[in-house]
C-alpha cells in the first residue's frame, strides 16, 4: 500500500490516514548510537502530536537526557509519513520520523536528526545541497544466535546459489511501497552476503531511508524465518559488510563537483572536499565505524579500505572517484568506502560533510591519486608515498576523536561528550572479555 506523494501539512497526513483507513501511527526517532526508537499513537492524537508534539521520558534513551531533565517532546515530520507494508492490510499502520524538542520548545541538541540538519544548514548557507547514495551490505543467517551461512554464492551470483533472492526481492518491494527508490539489489562477494542500493537523495532523507532500510530488511527476513544482520564483520575469514557512501554537492541543479576541463573532471570544490575527507578521516572513523567489531572489517585483504588515499579505478583506496562518462555530469561524485552499515547515518553523514566543507573553507590541496594496488605495497613504499592508515581498533579511533575539534563541531558539544564516554565504556567492557580464540589457543598450553 504505497503512498507516493509526500504530505506537507498535518491536515494532508490526516486525510491520507483516513483514506487508507489507518488508525495507528508509529512515531520514530533515533538514539545517539543509531538504534531506532518509537512509540505508537492513534489517529485521534495525531493533530495534537503534530501541533504540540508528544512527551516521553528521555532519560531512558541512550545519550538523550539525565534523570533530572528527562522530559522530551517528539514532533513528527509530515514529509516522512508512510504506511508500513508488513503490517496487517485489514488494520494498516503508518510511521513518521520525529524531531526531538525540549519542553521549552528548543530543538534538543542531542537529537542525531537535529545534528544532521545543523550541518546541512551550514552547507545551505554556502549555496550547496549535500547528496548521498550509500550501499549497505548485510548478511542473512538462520537466526540471531548463529552465523550459519545460507549459500555459497559470490558476487552477482543468481539462483540456485542465491537462496535468499526471493527474500531480498520482497525487501525491495517493501522499500518501494514506503516510497524509497531502489536502484538495484544483488548477492555480494561473501557467502550469504547481500546488498540493496538506494537511489541517491539529499542527506536528511537518506538518513531516514537508511534507518527504514535496516528495519525493513530485518522485518522481512524475520517473517521468512531468517535473520538479517548489519554487523560489520560477523564471520571470520570472509569479507565484512560496508556502507560505501557516494557523495556530491549541488548548486541548484548543477553538480558542483564537475569540471569539464580538469584532468579528472573534478572541480576545485570537489578536490578540496576530497582532501578534507582524507585529512580528517582518522578523527571521525569512530563515528563512521563505531563498534569494536567495526575494526575486524577494517583489515587488509578483504576489500575493506584501510589506507588513506584516493584513486579512480583503484578499489583499495579509501576514496574512489568513478570515471567520468560524457553527458553524465550530474553523476560526478566520490565514493567514501570506510563506513559500515551499523553506523548512525545522521552522525556519519554529519562528520563526512563537515570534513569536506572544512577542506573547502581552508583550501586543502588534494594529493595525486594512488593508482597501484595499495595492499601489495610494502610498508616502506606506502610511507614514501605518504599513505597513512585508518585507526586499527576502537580505542585508537576514539582517542583521535576525543582530540578532534572538527568532530566536536560536527556533533555539537553535548552529543560529542556522550559519544566519547559511551565508546570508552564499550572498549573497557570488550577488553575484559575472554574470547574463544584465547581459550582455544592458550588453555591447552598455559
Amino acid at each position: 500500500m504505497a503512498v507516493r506523494a509526500k504530505p506537507k501539512t498535518k491536515s494532508e497526513v490526516v486525510k491520507l490516514m483516513k483514506l487508507h483507513k489507518v488508525r495507528y501511527i508509529r512515531l520514530w526517532f533515533t538514539d545517539v548510537l543509531g538504534f531506532l526508537k518509537g512509540f505508537t499513537i492513534t489517529i485521534d492524537e495525531l493533530p495534537r502530536a503534530m501541533e504540540d508534539g508528544m512527551g516521553f521520558d528521555g532519560s531512558s534513551i541512550q545519550g538523550f537526557a539525565r534523570i533530572e531533565e528527562s522530559d522530551m517532546i517528539a514532533r513528527p515530520d509530515p514529509a516522512t509519513f508512510a504506511i508500513l507494508p508488513w503490517e496487517s492490510k485489514e488494520q494498516p499502520v503508518a510511521r513518521m520520523f520525529c524531531d526531538i524538542y525540549m519542553p521549552n520548545g528548543k530543538p534538543f541538541a542531542g537529537d542525531p536528526r537535529y545534528v544532521l540538519k545543523n550541518n546541512l544548514a551550514r552547507a545551505k548557507r554556502m549555496g550547496l545541497t549535500y547528496y548521498v547514495g550509500p550501499e549497505l551490505e548485510y548478511f542473512y543467517f538462520n537466526n540471531p544466535k548463529n552465523t550459519i551461512i545460507l549459500d555459497k554464492g559470490g558476487y552477482f551470483d543468481l539462483t540456485p546459489l542465491d537462496v535468499a533472492q526471493s527474500v531480498r526481492n520482497e525487501t525491495v518491494s517493501a522499500l518501494e511501497d514506503l516510497g524509497i527508490i531502489v536502484e538495484y539489489s544483488h548477492h555480494e562477494v561473501a557467502s550469504s552476503q547481500h546488498e540493496i542500493d538506494l537511489r541517491y537523495s539529499d542527506a536528511l532523507s537518506m538518513a531516514d531511508n537508511v534507518m527504514t532500510y535496516r528495519l525493513v530488511a530485518k522485518e522481512i527476513a524475520q517473517a521468512k524465518g531468517l535473520h538479517a544482520s548489519f554487523m560489520p564483520k560477523p564471520v571470520y575469514g570472509i569479507n565484512g559488510s560496508g556502507m560505501h557512501t557516494h557523495q556530491s554537492l549541488f548548486k541548484g541543479k548543477t553538480n558542483a563537483f564537475f569540471e569539464k576541463k580538469d584532468k579528472y573532471h573534478l572541480s576545485k570544490i570537489a578536490k578540496q572536499f576530497i582532501a578534507g575527507l582524507l585529512k580528517h578521516a582518522p578523527e571521525f572513523t569512530s563515528v563512521t565505524n563505531q563498534w569494536v567489531n567495526s575494526y575486524k572489517r577494517l583489515v587488509p585483504g578483504y576489500e575493506a579500505p584501510v589506507y588513506i588515499c584516493w584513486a579512480q579505478m583503484n578499489r583499495s583506496a579509501l576514496i574512489r572517484v568513478p570515471m567520468y562518462k560524457p553527458g553524465k555530469e550530474k553523476s560526478t561524485r566520490l565514493e567514501f568506502r570506510a563506513p559500515d552499515p551499523a553506523c548512525n547515518p545522521y552522525l556519519a553523514f554529519s562528520v563526512m560533510l563537515t570534513a569536506g566543507l572544512e577542506g573547502m573553507e581552508k583550501n586543502y590541496t588534494l594529493p595525486e591519486p594512488a593508482n597501484d594496488n595499495i595492499y601489495d605495497m610494502t610498508p616502506e613504499r606506502r610511507e614514501r608515498a605518504g599513505i597513512k592508515s585508518l585507526p586499527e581498533d576502537l580505542l585508537e579511533a576514539i582517542k583521535l576523536t576525543e582530540k578532534s575539534d572538527l568532530v566536536k563541531k560536527a556533533l555539537g558539544e553535548e552529543l560529542f561528550h556522550f559519544f566519547i564516554r559511551n565508546k570508552k565504556l564499550e572498549w573497557d567492557e570488550y577488553k575484559a572479555q575472554v574470547t574463544q580464540y584465547e581459550v582455544d589457543k592458550y588453555l591447552p598450553i598455559l
